[in-house]
């Protein structure tokens, strides 16, 4: 329904509160201009008061120093000195001089020096009593700004007090900028508030720093000031409204601003049209991002990347690859953002091919030294069995930062190679490299996949004794793993026990592990039972239980947790493997016959089990798939036999088979796979929904724990 703001301005508010939707109109532009947000105010105002987080979005305004007017023109500095001593030197020999300082600064700005350009400054301030042009402040308010240098900017700013700088407007809102990119928003909002006259830019400036610090309220009341003051506001102002809507997750206040751009005329704005997109995205309407990003007259890099994440955002990961490829062949320019999302959607999708051609394209466009989308890489290989590939593309990095090591360590420990995860981290150390909480929870996960006990323990010790790192709940957790892998459950269950904190359902679950793996059925059911309580309808801490019931012959105890599955509306989900054959990935179910080689697919599982029967191989009857149907349990040809068949038959010998399951491979299939890697000499890497397995030779890397 049409609202007139002036007569139901309180109406509007309860509609705003209670989610009920509307639309403004006006005839009047005039008269829209000056009333279209005053409902905004009382909105803002009745609205709690408290802390948001920061989604951290993505899409930022351009700089407002695009708005800023021309640098002033240099004007000769001046100096005040006491006559020394001896013969007095001439007024132009010290203009030439203090000149030629400015003028150096101001050159090695000009050629992205900022650093030295700082250190240069750092002997005006030595030497004091100069007064700078302001032409060689606007030069330093750069450096601060590029280098992000809290203690630049304090140094700038305390010279132009000292030394009593007039600043005019434009200088006023560099200043302010400076502090505001700078994270200074105490500092930057008394500045703010003291400025004798406010511009558009100055408002621009100082919502924008609001906003990015992720005071969305604040944001939205300095909007309705300024509104108040300009009744007017340009692509730039809504761009970053729309940004705070989208942290407050209001998909409403969106549509407001959405409708009043409309209005204004600005709806074809690229800032505005990216901003949209982002905002709906996060506000989870992807249809109304589409229709967006389908209406803008020029799609940009920005909006092409925008649109892409949001697709990524709400799992539609083939959508995104789509339209990454639509991308490409539109022949805009692609950015080392567009290059990372399509590395880690290709991730979501395991498909190495897809990110190989994302890796060529990467190095093809000149972002093959680039450290964000090659840790990306980095990542991506490590978790698709290609960890070769992933220490040949971390080798290669020209700069590496936290997160590429953490990555690659990580990497390393997923594939049960341990002394290579901690050898990474010590050369990490050596590097001078300073590890994080995620650093130590990946060298500590390495250490209890490949049972390295007696280094797992001095490097847990370490985190708060060298690194002053408290340990966390995932730390412990990986602790707890180490013991139970090695049997002493006491050991384990103490630590939980003793830990600083409440025991997570992480520790719970890792001691549930444990008893599974070593049939302590008492202390399984208590560790179960915690986790019933923590996590009462999560289907794997059942799915354990009832393992640890069958192995150990309590079919009763067994009956008695499928019946509280049945009761609680818990479902067993078919088991699923797939395994990609020439770009093509073939998906199994464990007994399906839809495949068009069916017959032979089973011809050969026949055959495989006939051979590994003849090295021991026994079935294992008493272990249930994790989370499958239990129609399915009787079905001697699992998913995961099926797909290992299929690649056999369409591989040439010697080709190493990768497969990826929905859910933990059960133990007759782990025995079964050893066996089948040791008959037909091929290495088979199976990555289930606890880690990798790289079995070879008879032998699994997980060293029968998982």
């Amino acid at each position: 329904m049409e609202i007139p703001v002036l007569r139901y301005q309180n109406l509007a508010l309860d509609q705003i509160q209670s989610g009920s939707s509307f639309h403004f109109s006006f005839s009047d532009p005039k008269f829209f201009r000056r009333r279209s947000l005053s409902l905004f105010s009382g909105y803002c105002f009745q609205f709690n008061r408290r802390k948001w987080r920061n989604p951290l979005p993505h899409i930022r305004c351009s700089s407002v120093e695009q708005e800023l007017k021309p640098r002033p023109k240099p004007v000769p500095s001046k100096i005040e000195v006491d006559e020394p001593m001896g013969a007095p030197l001439e007024d132009t020999q010290i203009v030439k001089r203090n000149t030629g300082l400015c003028s150096q600064i101001e050159k090695l700005v000009l050629c992205n020096r900022y650093r030295e350009a700082l250190e240069l400054f750092e002997i005006l301030e030595f030497e004091g009593g100069y007064e700078l042009a302001g032409s060689t402040y606007d030069a330093l308010v750069s450096a601060c700004i590029s280098l992000k240098s809290i203690r630049g900017v304090k140094r700038v700013s305390n010279y132009m007090i000292s030394n009593g700088f007039e600043l005019d407007q434009y200088m006023r809102n560099r200043v302010l900028l400076m502090h505001v990119k700078c994270g200074m928003m105490i500092d930057a909002r008394r500045l703010f508030d003291e400025m004798p006259v406010r511009n558009q830019v100055s408002w621009n400036t100082i919502i924008g720093g609001i906003v990015d610090s992720g005071n969305f309220m604040e944001a939205f009341r300095l909007f309705l000031i300024m509104w108040q003051e300009f009744s007017d506001a340009g692509s730039r102002t809504f761009a970053t409204m729309i940004r705070a809507s989208a942290g407050f997750g209001l998909i409403f206040a969106g549509k407001q601003f959405h409708s009043c751009c409309l209005k204004m005329g600005l709806g074809a704005d690229i800032f505005v049209s990216c901003a949209l997109i982002d905002m709906y995205s996060k506000c989870g309407s992807i249809e109304d991002a589409q229709w967006v990003f389908d209406e803008m007259p020029r799609k940009t890099t920005v909006g092409w990347n925008t649109i892409i994440a949001g697709y990524a955002l709400h799992g539609y990961s083939e959508e995104a690859l789509g339209m990454y490829y639509d991308m490409r062949d539109s022949g805009v320019k692609m950015d080392h953002f567009t290059f990372s999302m399509i590395i880690r959607i290709c991730a979501r999708l395991a498909s190495p091919e897809h990110a190989k051609q994302a890796h060529a394209g990467l190095v093809r466009h000149g972002f093959g030294l680039d450290i964000v989308a090659n840790t990306s890489l980095v990542d991506f290989y490590s978790k698709w069995g290609r960890i070769e590939d992933a220490r040949h593309v971390f080798d290669q990095m020209p700069l590496k930062n936290v997160i590429s090591w953490n990555a690659l360590i990580a990497g390393y420990g997923n594939h049960g190679r341990g002394d290579e995860a901690v050898e990474m981290f010590e050369k990490m150390l050596r590097e001078g490299m300073v590890p994080n909480h995620v650093t130590f929870l990946a060298v500590l996960s390495a250490c209890s996949h490949s049972g390295l006990s007696e280094r797992g323990w001095e490097i847990f010790e370490s985190m708060s004794r060298d690194h002053k790192i408290k340990p966390r709940a995932m730390h412990y957790a990986c602790m707890i793993e180490l013991l139970g892998r090695e049997g002493l459950l006491d050991e384990a269950y103490a630590l939980i026990i003793d830990a600083p904190f409440d025991p997570t359902a992480n520790m719970w679950a890792a001691l549930l592990t444990a008893c599974r793996v070593h049939e302590n059925l008492e202390l399984g059911k208590f560790a179960a039972e915690k986790l019933y309580g923590m996590e009462p309808d999560k289907l794997s801490n059942y799915i354990v239980l009832l393992n640890i019931y069958n192995s150990s012959g309590k079919l009763r105890e067994a009956a008695g947790v499928v019946q509280t599955l049945r009761r609680k509306g818990l479902r067993m989900l078919p088991a699923c493997t797939w395994i990609e054959i020439k770009k093509q990935v073939h998906i199994f179910r464990s007994g399906e016959k839809s495949h068009a080689k069916t017959r032979e697919i089973y011809q050969k599982v026949d055959d495989l089990i006939s051979k590994i029967t003849e090295h021991g191989y026994t079935p294992e009857e008493k272990y249930l798939l994790p989370d499958v149907d239990e129609h399915e349990q009787t079905s001697f040809y699992h998913s995961e036999k099926l797909a290992i068949a299929y690649g056999l038959i369409n591989t040439s010998d010697g080709t190493p088979l990768q497969i990826v399951q929905s859910h933990r491979i059960c133990g007759d299939c782990h025995s079964a796979v050893k066996l089948i890697a040791r008959v037909t000499g091929r290495e088979i890497i199976v990555r289930d929904a606890s880690r990798f397995h790289h079995f070879k030779d008879g032998s699994c890397s997980c060293g029968n724990y998982w």
